[in-house]
């Protein structure tokens, strides 16, 4: 299980309390505002990723949140107990054909990947392990 983290149950409903979270992380932190988008993007995918596919009728997945920052390194970490599924195992978005033509799915993936600096997944201990991380400058000039 992650040290300081925000858990929640796996349902929309909770996106807005773990994305307050991420805003009072960032305010807390004195990060710059314009370097919060790659933290949102992913944490809105990945939750929504955990609601979507690991909900079933007899289970509601457990989501953990943790940020940390250290020296420009931010780091985003989910676990949840949903279905193990790793991202590795993802294939790559269709990115020739036209967006109207293209299936759906699997794009979310591939924008965080390019989004990161790092993102490696493990599933251990019946938890599905995903760890984010992004340098940021951590002034305006």
């Amino acid at each position: 299980m992650l040290g300081v983290c925000k858990t929640v149950p796996g349902v929309v409903s909770e996106l807005w309390g773990l994305n307050e979270y991420l805003q009072e992380f960032w305010v807390t932190q004195a990060l710059p505002p314009a370097a919060v988008f790659p933290f949102e993007l992913a944490l809105e995918e990945v939750f929504m990723n955990v609601v979507m596919h690991g909900t079933t009728e007899h289970l509601i997945p457990e989501v953990a949140v943790g940020l940390d920052c250290q020296g420009g390194e931010v780091t985003l970490r989910m676990e949840d107990t949903g279905p193990a599924f790793n991202p590795d195992d993802a294939p790559p978005p269709d990115l020739d054909t036209p967006l109207e033509d293209r299936r759906i799915g699997g794009l979310g993936i591939h924008l965080l990947r390019e989004m990161m600096d790092d993102f490696t997944y493990v599933h251990e201990d019946g938890r599905n392990k995903l760890r984010l991380s992004k340098r940021i400058t951590l002034t305006d000039d």
